[in-house]
């Protein structure tokens, strides 16, 4: 019986969860310019629910680096 309330508390927490997504690197932003995009603006159309998620995090670390790299890559480096 108890394992059967204990389900039923747990039910509504899987609501809670896209399905299929799971957190990206920071890494993973890095290789895939197309996924980084599309992550960013998923972030920027709703960052009072998704700026403190593991993939708006990730993203926006990754779009950081992304551009260090490609400024130096212009200057030279």
């Amino acid at each position: 019986m108890k394992r059967i309330a204990a389900f039923l508390l747990m039910l509504p927490l899987a609501a809670c969860f896209e399905p299929g997504e799971g957190a990206y690197t920071v890494s993973d932003y890095l290789a895939d310019d197309a996924l980084r995009a599309e992550q960013l603006a998923k972030c920027r159309e709703n960052p009072g629910q998704l700026a403190a998620t593991p993939n708006c995090e990730n993203a926006t670390e990754a779009d950081g680096k992304a551009r260090l790299q490609r400024m130096n890559k212009a200057l030279g480096g």
